[in-house]
């Protein structure tokens, strides 16, 4: 073959892309050009992903899709985030440590609800619970919500003043807590989406719905024929009645199948020991009933104290009956439980009808502090004594008032049942505070009397700083009313909820 043609070949080769060195060149362009797709798509990938984590941790869809519709208003799934968590943290701060014996671990807030079961449903969870429970409660809230807007009712200025200086405290106290800011607060512990603002709007909406439900009760207005007739239709439920008693348990024994219990022969032998200490009751004349069957237990050869106690008639246990049939002051009787694997030596004390005045008080308390191990020791009761004593100078060395004692209340009370209400306890029944208070509130003072009293709990031990302001209504009437509005407002409330229903959205997924 000529060079000519071999030329021509070459020419021809290039020509129609078959020439060796171009066939390579043009492999290894586009193993670049897929290379560089590749990463340009994965780079684009990475970049939606965390855009779309960013979405997500920007609480947008929280506060911006509905989760819930109610009436005429959308509610996101933050607003039901908040309301839930009101919810989980009504119940927790009602019941305390006690919640646990319901079955609800609230050691982590409202994470993990979802895997608790709820012994008030008979299929579902604490979180199914709280859903139910503020799914009711947010159509109440706006059916309240339209009903004050229709009659013209809203929050005055000092209302939101109020609300700011609470916002403004929280958020204070929030960081002494360790957050960095009151959104971080609401967000950790009210769900995704809660921010301040949000909590702002719900605590003023939640406040408008109060301001209404109050004003409606207190309109509310009953003859004295229609309270006597309330009352008298709990048939001693709520008198109260003062006892004391002791209780002596059967032995148990063990059985073949290795279980205890108690035995004919042993159950005989508590009965016994019952009936001699009641026997020995009998005989002895101390006007102190509760010494009198102290004194009749020891003769009986038991070394143990009776306990003292008053009960409304609806709380009482086994001597329900006996207690409620009014047997004479000091009159005792035996009787068994349910069981009868054990006995009750009950003696009557006395009866309380409930005709009584309540007591308007208030006061500023003072609480000694505990030391390592939780005692409250002579020197920290006695630090407690002088400081209450200082605060209690300062005061009657200035105007001495009412409103200045209130003052005083809210800056310096630790009790916060009652220090952002200067001190004050209305309605206030007999044995409803510990003793020292309790006696204070009932021995015969007049308005502006005043006392430094000891008060001490499971929960706190210290000294109340007294201050009495006036008796309230006769406490049979006051029992009476607060059931008859209590029901008539609820009637009025399930009225006008009987036109809402809540309807789920496809975005309540992201709720709670």
């Amino acid at each position: 073959m000529s060079a000519s043609t071999k030329k021509k070949q070459r020419i021809a080769a290039r020509e129609a892309g078959t020439d060796k060195k171009i066939l390579a060149a043009q492999k290894e362009a586009e193993l670049k050009a897929q290379s560089k797709r590749r990463w340009t798509l994965g780079a684009i990938g990475v970049i939606l992903l965390v855009a779309i984590i960013l979405f997500l941790n920007s609480g947008f869809l929280y506060k911006n899709t509905a989760a819930l519709s109610i009436g005429d208003t959308d509610y996101s799934p933050a607003q039901v985030n908040y309301q839930y968590a009101n919810q989980f943290f009504n119940l927790a701060n009602q019941y305390g440590s006690y919640a646990a014996m319901m079955g609800l671990d609230t050691s982590n807030g409202i994470s993990g609800l979802d895997e608790q079961a709820c012994p008030m449903l008979e299929d579902g969870t604490w979180k199914d619970y709280f859903m139910d429970a503020t799914m009711t409660a947010m159509t109440q809230m706006k059916a309240v919500e339209d009903y004050a807007k229709a009659e013209g009712i809203s929050l005055s200025e000092e209302d939101l003043a109020a609300l700011d200086a609470e916002f403004a405290e929280l958020d204070e106290a929030v960081k002494a807590q360790g957050y960095s800011n009151v959104n971080n607060f609401f967000g950790t512990n009210y769900g995704n989406g809660v921010n301040a603002k949000l909590a702002r709007e719900a605590s003023e909406l939640s406040t408008l719905v109060n301001k209404t439900v109050l004003g409606f009760t207190e309109a509310l207005d009953y003859t004295a024929e229609e309270l006597a007739a309330q009352y008298e239709s709990y048939e001693g439920e709520q008198d109260y009645y003062e006892y004391s008693y002791y209780y002596i348990a059967a032995e148990t024994v063990e059985g073949e199948d290795g279980s205890l219990a108690a035995t004919d022969e042993t159950k005989a032998e508590a009965e016994k020991t019952a009936n001699a200490i009641l026997a020995a009751y009998n005989e002895l004349e101390d006007e102190d009933i509760e010494a009198r069957l102290n004194a009749a237990i020891a003769e009986a050869g038991v070394d143990a104290d009776c306990i003292s106690t008053r009960s409304s008639g609806e709380s009482l246990g086994t001597y329900k009956d006996w207690i409620m049939s009014l047997p004479e002051a000091g009159e005792a009787t035996v009787l068994s439980n349910d069981a009868g694997s054990g006995f009750y030596v009950v003696a009557f004390r006395a009866h309380d009808a409930n005709e009584y005045n309540v007591a308007n008080v208030r006061h500023i308390l003072v609480q000694a502090v505990a030391d390592e191990n939780g005692v409250y020791t002579d020197d920290a009761k006695a630090e407690a004594k002088a400081r209450a004593e200082e605060l209690y100078n300062e005061w009657k060395s200035g105007e001495a008032t009412e409103d200045s004692f209130a003052a005083m209340a809210n800056e310096y009370s630790e009790d916060g049942g009652s220090n952002t209400r200067g001190g004050l306890y209305e309605n206030v029944m007999r044995g409803q505070m510990v003793e020292e208070f309790d006696a204070f509130c009932f021995e015969g003072h007049k308005a502006g009397d005043t006392a430094i009293v000891y008060g001490e709990s499971l929960s706190y031990a210290g000294y109340h700083i007294m201050y009495f302001v006036g008796e309230g209504e006769n406490c049979r009437d006051y029992i009476a009313r607060a059931d008859l509005s209590t029901t008539d407002t609820q009637a009025w409330i399930d009225e006008l909820v009987a036109g809402y229903e809540p309807v789920e959205k496809f975005w309540l997924k992201l709720a709670a």
